[in-house]
């Protein structure tokens, strides 16, 4: 049993809760081991056509934990951190089924490029989406770099990246960072109406759709 998921299956839809209040939901080496098993678990699963990520109602993802990154004293430590990091969101990314990302309060650093990794994200209005690894010397090493631009453009990730301020919901709305802002109280609510919506639809052309699309933002037209 994870320590720091809550997993729950409903029909179709599995929700993988972050749970880790005490340390913000920050990423530490047990949390992204037990999220990388749960992940390639549900990735076999032909039971679960959606997959929902959450977090707390105040914070989302605090991202990875600090404590981890002090330790990370060489250049090659910091490399392989921040690869385990890459490869976590990459499985996210890669996972067949449509993946939404329930945000409310923050989501920062790691937590904000779980966020990027998912397909959709559904925001509470008290969500902040952020990248400060600017402010401590360092810079988005989980794939943010390219997926931040992707969404909303290089002009404004750049901004993001480069100043480490955090933005609010309705600003990430406006740039297309997320699909939808709710009331709070309404976030899992909306999230699951969504994925219901989905799961209603053809599993295999969904999961075709998909693949097609992240696979085409890698190669030329020509």
């Amino acid at each position: 049993m994870p320590q720091n998921l809550k997993v729950h299956k409903k029909d179709a839809v599995a929700t993988i809760e972050l749970y880790r209040p005490q340390k913000k939901n920050s990423l530490n080496g047990e949390m992204r081991g037990e999220l990388e098993e749960c992940l390639k678990e549900l990735a076999r699963d032909r039971n679960t056509r959606v997959v929902i990520v959450t977090g707390g109602e105040e914070i989302f993802c605090a991202g990875a934990d600090i404590s981890e990154i002090q330790e990370s004293v060489s250049a090659e430590a910091a490399y392989h951190h921040a690869r385990e990091f890459q490869l976590l969101f990459d499985l996210v990314e890669a996972l067949p089924q449509p993946v939404i990302a329930a945000v409310s309060g923050y989501a920062l650093g790691g937590g904000c490029e779980l966020a990027l990794a998912c397909d959709f994200r559904i925001a509470s209005q008290t969500a902040r989406f952020g990248l400060p690894e600017i402010k401590i010397g360092a810079f988005p090493g989980g794939g943010g770099t390219q997926r931040l631009p992707r969404l909303i453009g290089a002009s404004k990730a750049k901004e993001m990246i480069f100043t480490g301020d955090p933005i609010g919901a309705e600003e990430a709305l406006s740039f297309g960072l997320v699909m939808k802002v709710v009331p709070k109280e309404k976030l899992a609510e909306e999230a699951h109406a969504f994925a219901a919506k989905l799961a209603a639809l053809p599993r295999l052309a969904l999961q075709a759709s998909k693949a097609s699309i992240n696979k085409g933002l890698e190669i030329d037209l020509a």
